[in-house]
Parts: C-alpha cells; sequence; structure tokens
C-alpha cells in the first residue's frame, strides 16, 4: 500500500467530525511509540516549553550517568543513542530555542564527560559536528538571541581546546 501525501492526507481529515478525529488520533497512538511521545508532546507540554526542555536535559544527564565507560566503543554506541534521543524531541517541538538548548546541554555534558573525549577522534567529531549544527541554527535567530548562545558556543569551544 502507497501512503497518501501530506496535502492529501490534511483534505481528508478536513472532511471528518471531531469524534472520528478523536478515534483516529487515538488509533494512530497505539502503533508506534514516536506517535505516543508526540502526542504526550502536543497535548501536556507544549505550552510549557522550558518544563520540557529540563525535562529532556534531565533525561540526557541520567543516559549520560549509565554510559559503560569501560571502552571508547561502549562510549561511542551510547553517546549516539543519546544523540538520536535528544534528536527525536527535538523535532517534537520544532522551536528553534528548543533545538539549541537540548544540543547546548548535550555539547557540554559530553564535552566534561570523563574519560575525556579529546583522546578519541569519532567523539570529537560528534561533538564538533553538534556545535556546528548549533551555529548554523543560531544564525538564524534575532540577534539579542544570536549573542547569547554565542557566547555559550564561545564558552564550550574554549573548553574543546583546553
Amino acid at each position: 500500500m502507497k501512503a497518501a501525501t501530506v496535502s492529501q492526507l490534511k483534505k481528508e481529515l478536513s472532511y471528518q467530525s471531531k469524534d472520528e478525529l478523536l478515534e483516529l488520533c487515538l488509533r494512530l497512538s497505539k502503533f508506534k511509540k514516536e506517535n505516543k511521545e508526540l502526542l504526550t508532546y502536543l497535548l501536556f507540554e507544549a505550552d510549557n516549553e522550558d518544563g520540557y526542555i529540563e525535562t529532556v536535559k534531565n533525561e540526557i544527564d541520567q543516559q549520560f550517568a549509565l554510559i559503560n565507560t569501560s571502552s571508547y566503543y561502549y562510549i561511542k554506541k551510547s553517546v549516539r543513542k543519546i544523540l538520536r534521543n535528544a534528536k527525536k524531541y527535538i523535532r517534537y517541538s520544532k522551536q528553534k530555542e528548543t533545538e539549541i538548548e537540548i544540543l547546548l546541554h548535550f555539547c557540554r555534558v559530553l564535552k566534561n564527560m570523563k574519560p575525556s573525549i579529546n583522546k578519541n577522534t569519532t567523539l570529537l567529531n560528534i561533538l564538533n559536528r553538534q556545535l556546528l549544527l548549533i551555529r548554523k541554527v543560531v544564525n538564524t535567530l534575532h540577534e539579542d538571541l544570536q549573542y547569547d548562545y554565542t557566547v555559550e558556543l564561545s564558552n564550550i569551544k574554549t573548553e574543546n581546546k583546553e
């Protein structure tokens, strides 16, 4: 079966009643964990973006605390998984400030991790790629926010060179 386009779905959904839309949403939430997480964000957390950011930051901290640091191989696998989850949470929000806050926190925690990531090229590349991505997103924001985030970025970069 071929999936319909977004415009086709939007058009068809506009013909549905409120009860039918409710039933479709509930049915959709039963199929994938991401659908349920997105609905949870939209219904309960979208109106409190700061609380959502703090929740995601706490989850990132918990995941970093659970990393097996016996080998850089395990560290790399865990860091990629944490980053994948962070990107998923960023996609739910669609706000550039949320994306920057979450990625900055990820970079700070990664940078301060023990053992040091400076001894591993792959981990350094992950950090540098995220810093580059943050820089691109910051450049699309208002000047005041650009300045604030640029200062935070430069703090992480100077720590990175030490």
